[in-house]
């Protein structure tokens, strides 16, 4: 089981990890009521490397790109929780609408996106492979999502 450590913290742990010569998988997203696709993402991206590092959109993100409402459960709820799964080493919140800055900072061995990805259109590709990385799209397919599970909610408990 992870941990979910603050951005000042992370560097430390991917250098010592480095330094034990183990690789590190980056992969992200909001995380908003964790579904079975979340879990199969992230088992799927474990597979790619050692160590699984999982950035969890801030709330001001999620807001931005979800929608009102959203999030349901605020970053520090939904960090915690996916820290919780075993296959995951890490989680970080971080700020800003794509991933950029953490790839940045951690230069990831792998990026992997979930399957509402191709290889060719995830946003932070070419900056993965400039700090020398690939990345990897993993999971099923996309037939589990955070909104269809709130609209599934709502149609069955509203009278």
């Amino acid at each position: 089981m992870g941990q979910v450590v603050s951005l000042a913290e992370i560097e430390s742990f991917v250098s010592k990890a480095r330094s034990n010569s183990q690789s590190i998988v980056l992969a992200n997203g909001h995380f908003d009521l964790l579904h079975v696709g979340h879990v199969r993402y992230l088992k799927a991206a474990k597979r790619e490397g050692d160590i699984l590092i999982v950035g969890v959109n801030s709330d001001d993100s999620t807001r931005r790109l979800k929608g009102v409402g959203r999030p349901i459960v605020n970053a520090v709820g939904r960090a915690e929780i996916v820290a919780a799964l075993s296959v995951v080493d890490l989680a970080v919140i971080f700020q800003g609408d794509d991933v950029s800055m953490l790839v940045t900072l951690l230069r990831p061995d792998v990026h992997c996106k979930g399957t509402d990805y191709l290889e060719e259109n995830v946003p932070e590709r070419d900056l993965v492979c400039k700090v020398g990385g690939r990345t990897r799209v993993v999971g099923d397919r996309k037939e589990h999502g955070t909104s269809d599970l709130i609209t599934t909610v709502m149609n069955r408990f509203s009278n």
